[in-house]
């Protein structure tokens, strides 16, 4: 290895490495101070992978590959300087920043009593996601000891000289929204290298014992980037340690299909774009057009139960999935508005808006850190609980069904707005009503971690929100003041008619033959040939 390919760290410093084509970069830092015990030199990149291992030739056991890898090493009592390997695994060239943190003897040792991973010492988060959940995984630590000493047993005494001891902190970091950017990632993992920083930058999300699983699940938020860090704690000596950081987007920067360059699918924003405008009507006037009301609300409601219907029970494509319930969407519309068209039953409708409305606010309940309570983790608590507070809103429609009925028009068809917008750029509250989908469609979602970051765009569109739903509440409660609660079933009315006419013998009407009667009429007038009237003289007074 040529001295080129060498480069120097200084303890805490941040480094830019840049690993060459089928070359190899070794990190060396010196003058490590007696008082350190171990090291970790954690690397970052964007998205490419990198292998950093103790030997020039990377070994199983001695090696890990990752976007976001480290080692830690023990020191021997007269050893002052350290070097590990760096090198891409397909022979690629990368570039990513790294730093190397000093520990002391008192300090904890993070992944120390690793049964799980290669490594022996395994510092290392690891994380896998899907659509519905990101999991994060870690070795459980070992408490601190010298230069030169034996490690302590990690499994032979739960006392509280040993590891059962420690504690751990698992802390969330939320990169700005929509930024990809590798610069941004730099800037963000600079925040969370150590211990102090993770502290002061970064959302602690679950405190935890040696006693609990090393596992978590997070909300998957595709295309929002998140830094996950660990934080070990000795309660006795007051030290404690970082685990390397690992962050994710959600989604590949290397997939040519649903990459993070390509999130939004054409056929999800023409469905959202065209659910967005039909609730901006129904926000401002939807009580008055009230035919099209129920046709939206019953849309809404067949589309999104259909939806999970069709995505536990079939394996087809999404796109398929969403034409299918787009389809169906309209066919639950159409089946609303005929119920009510044939028997003119408005309560039954409006307690199905009212449904739609308490659905939502159940879901805005659960979107705050009330939905991470460990309560809320058991499925049986949480569909209960969700199932009563969208039950009891519709009880509020019974006693003032016109106002229930606008406020719902004004609050649902706002949130349709926030959603069309989520379609072209990312806003968190898109996942107001989405978590509840993963829910229902994922049974492990229940463990997952659900918080997401209100970022400057989702205090903008939370604007938008309410702004919309308070304007389209105000006018229609005004332009409705004096017209009637609901208006009439058009069956119902013909029926009235015609029994009125049926009764009424001074309705001219009632005088008039039957509409059969009217045709077979027109129908001889057409077919009878004219006779001739012959010669008529006027009639003499």
């Amino acid at each position: 290895m040529c001295f080129a390919d060498r480069v120097l760290f200084s303890l805490g410093t941040f480094q830019n490495v840049s690993v060459p084509v089928n070359g190899t970069v070794q990190a060396v830092v010196s003058r490590v101070p007696a008082d350190v015990s171990f090291l970790t030199l954690q690397f970052h990149t964007h998205h490419r992978n990198v292998t950093l291992s103790y030997t020039l030739i990377p070994l199983y056991g001695f090696s890990v590959t990752a976007a976001d890898a480290g080692l830690l090493s023990n020191l021997t009592p007269s050893q002052t300087t350290v070097s590990w390997f760096l090198k891409t695994p397909d022979g690629s060239s990368a570039a990513g920043i790294g730093v190397i943190l000093p520990y002391t003897s008192t300090d904890p040792v993070p992944g120390a009593c690793n049964q799980e991973f290669p490594l022996e010492i395994d510092p290392n988060i690891y994380l896998q996601y899907n659509l519905f959940e990101t999991m994060i995984t870690f070795a459980p630590a070992n408490i601190g000891y010298g230069r030169g000493e034996i490690p302590p047993a990690c499994d032979v005494d739960m006392g509280s000289s040993t590891r059962w001891r420690l504690v751990y902190e698992v802390y969330q970091y939320f990169l700005p929204e929509g930024d990809l950017s590798e610069q941004s990632l730099i800037s963000s993992l600079e925040k969370v290298a150590n211990v102090q920083n993770v502290q002061d930058n970064s959302r602690k999300v679950v405190s935890l014992t040696s006693h609990d699983r090393t596992q978590f699940s997070f909300s998957s938020l595709p295309g929002q980037g998140v830094i996950f860090s660990v934080i070990v704690r000795d309660p006795v000596l007051n030290t404690s340690a970082s685990y390397i950081p690992v962050h994710t987007y959600a989604c590949s920067f290397n997939s040519t299909l649903d990459g993070c360059s390509d999130l939004g699918r054409v056929s999800t924003k023409v469905f959202f774009t065209v659910i967005g405008l039909a609730g901006l009507f129904v926000c401002f006037v939807g009580h008055r057009f009230f035919k099209c009301e129920l046709f939206c609300m019953g849309f809404g409601f067949t589309a999104f139960v259909f939806f999970v219907v069709i995505t536990i029970t079939t394996p087809l494509e999404y796109n398929l999935r969403l034409a299918l319930t787009a389809l169906m969407g309209v066919v639950g519309g159409v089946a609303m508005v005929m119920s009510w068209w044939r028997f003119g039953s408005v309560m039954a409708c409006v307690l199905v808006v009212g449904l739609i409305l308490g659905f939502l606010i159940s879901s805005i309940v659960f979107f705050t850190p009330l939905g991470d309570l460990p309560v809320f983790h058991n499925d049986v608590v949480f569909w209960v609980v969700f199932a009563c507070i969208m039950v009891f809103v519709p009880l509020f429609f019974i006693r003032w069904p016109r106002e229930g009925n606008i406020i719902t028009c004004g609050v649902v068809g706002a949130y349709t707005v926030v959603l069309a917008v989520n379609a072209y750029t990312y806003t968190s509250l898109s996942f107001i009503t989405l978590d509840v989908l993963k829910r229902l469609l994922n049974h492990n979602f229940s463990r997952a971690f659900i918080s997401v970051p209100l970022q400057d765009i989702d205090f903008i569109m939370i604007t938008v929100w309410v702004v919309l739903g308070v304007s389209g509440i105000v006018v229609q409660l005004y332009r409705e003041k004096s017209r009637p609660f609901f208006p009439p079933s058009p069956y119902v009315m013909w029926k009235q008619e015609r029994e009125r006419r049926k009764t009424n013998v001074l309705d001219p009407s009632h005088h008039k033959p039957s509409l059969s009667a009217q045709i077979l009429g027109r129908i001889r007038q057409l077919t009878q040939r004219a006779e001739p009237a012959g010669e008529t003289t006027p009639l003499l007074l």
